[in-house]
């Protein structure tokens, strides 16, 4: 599965920089499309940030309380501060943009809004969001004080900006609940999609969730859309195919991937490509360890047999016997309400049954074949 898009001329970074930073201060109407939130969570955020809002969806709605959430390209920070309000002052929240000017929109505000709320618990750090090792503000403090003037200093500030990476990443590993974005994945460059869905799983603590809404298409966007910068930084160009948006996320190692939100009538088109908003939800598995087959699972229904990520079929009304660590994760959101939860079923211990669901948890098959260790599929 290819996350990427032909490549073109168009330099999608400075498209995107220049457009936002320009809606930073101006507001954009054409800038992604119309979304409605909750208006009690509007109350306390300052107009200048609710005009200047160019999302597509309101993944904020799937945060809960006492969660650290981190939003990819949080912009003039509407949704942090409506997160804000939802984790409460037990919860935390983190904004991440490269975008200067929706920094400082954002961070101008962050006092005020907490005072209203009678707490702070925001933040908003520089950065790239398939980038999220690299602190851009200490790089920048370094590259003041050691400026670059020539090939010798650029090398310096390259291994500079690794060891940051190294001793003081802007997002750590296994740090974040819920890592949430509203309509920027589309904005990264192609040849950056694959390192900015395996920083999303990094960043996520086992267990933990991506909720992201996004413009996606109905087929593949033609060469000619992607060079134009007006399209790109428009959340059009860069649209993610509607079926490979989800598997990328199967590629970097989520499971339970499902579409929360789908806009039935496109955002926009152009020719017979069809442009809208989807909202998904993607977890981070739990480590499982070897154990013994204690447990069991049985599949409700609705459909008479349904295939897992872990490319295991489940038929109505059959149970299934799972480990431990695997059985603490069914159940959990989004499994447990599609199963019967069987704890401590009646499961002769030792060997794994052959009808274990979960006998790897590899996501993808490996290369060169899609046969599991000992089968006879092949």
């Amino acid at each position: 599965m290819s996350l990427e898009i032909r490549c073109c001329d168009l330099n999608v970074e400075a498209a995107v920089r220049d457009r936002y930073s320009a809606a930073a201060y101006q507001a954009e109407a054409a800038l992604c499309c119309p979304v409605s939130y909750d208006r009690k969570f509007l109350e306390i955020i300052p107009s200048d940030i609710l005009e200047r809002d160019y999302g597509c969806g309101d993944p904020s709605k799937h945060v809960r309380a006492g969660e650290t959430v981190l939003d990819l390209g949080s912009g003039g920070g509407k949704i942090c501060y409506i997160a804000a309000q939802v984790v409460g002052a037990a919860g935390r929240v983190i904004g991440v943009d490269c975008n200067d000017e929706m920094l400082n929109l954002a961070r101008k505000y962050q006092g005020v809004v907490g005072d209203r709320l009678g707490f702070h618990n925001v933040e908003f750090r520089k950065g790239k969001i398939q980038d999220l090792k690299l602190d851009l503000e200490r790089l920048e403090k370094h590259l003041i004080e050691n400026p670059v003037r020539s090939s010798s200093d650029w090398l310096r500030a390259e291994e500079y900006a690794n060891s940051l990476r190294v001793s003081a990443p802007l997002i750590a590993d296994n740090s974040v609940d819920v890592v949430v974005s509203n309509c920027v994945l589309n904005l990264v460059r192609s040849e950056d999609r694959r390192q900015l869905f395996a920083e999303i799983f990094r960043v996520l603590k086992p267990g933990g969730r991506a909720v992201i809404s996004d413009i996606v298409s109905s087929d593949d966007v033609p060469f000619e859309l992607q060079a134009d910068a007006k399209l790109w930084s428009g959340c059009i160009s860069g649209a993610f195919r509607e079926d490979r948006f989800l598997v990328a996320f199967e590629s970097a190692g989520f499971h339970g991937v499902e579409i929360l939100e789908r806009q039935v009538e496109p955002w926009t088109t152009i020719g017979p490509l069809e442009f809208r908003s989807l909202t998904l939800r993607a977890f981070k598995p739990q480590p499982v360890t070897a154990s013994d087959f204690r447990h069991a699972v049985v599949y409700r229904g609705p459909w008479k047999r349904v295939t897992t990520d872990f490319r295991q079929e489940l038929v109505r009304g059959e149970q299934v016997d799972v480990r431990e660590a695997e059985f603490a994760m069914l159940a959990q959101s989004p499994y447990r309400d599609q199963l019967v939860l069987l704890p401590n079923a009646n499961v002769e211990v030792g060997a794994a049954p052959s009808g274990s669901m979960f006998v790897s948890l590899n996501l993808a098959p490996e290369a060169g074949g899609c046969c599991s260790p000992g089968s006879k599929c092949c």
